[in-house]
């Protein structure tokens, strides 16, 4: 039964080693309670993964999104930097000359600025 399922499932996935991560990925959350999108008809858990891919009731490409992330040990969280960032006028849009100094302001103070400014606004939209 599972060489007929595996011919079955390698036209919708490019290769052998990926349908067997995948198929591997689905048997075991199948075991941690994901319900089934077909009949059991009594076949384990590998089984009933392999027939899954086959008979397309789950995406290859959900399957392959899900260990992905299921792999993946640290998320990267977009956080501001600490870094000063130069404030920028109307009066300073020109280039500037090599001499002259920019005001400083960090990333988080920029932020800050721009919530207060979205803020005002909302209350002057709101009269």
């Amino acid at each position: 039964m599972a060489r007929v399922t595996v011919e079955d499932c390698i036209d919708k996935v490019e290769s052998r080693f990926e349908l067997v991560l995948l198929a591997a990925h689905r048997a075991r959350e199948i075991s941690g309670g994901e319900p089934l999108t077909i009949e059991r008809d009594r076949d384990k858990n590998p089984v009933v993964a392999l027939r899954e891919i086959a008979e397309e009731t789950i995406l290859p490409g959900d399957v392959r999104e899900e260990l992905i992330h299921s792999l993946q040990k640290y998320v990267e969280v977009d956080e501001p930097d600490d870094d000063p960032v130069p404030a920028i006028t109307n009066e300073e849009s020109e280039s500037t000359e090599a001499g002259d100094s920019m005001d400083r302001m960090s990333e988080a103070d920029l932020l800050k600025g721009l919530e207060s400014m979205l803020a005002a606004e909302g209350e002057s939209d709101r009269r």
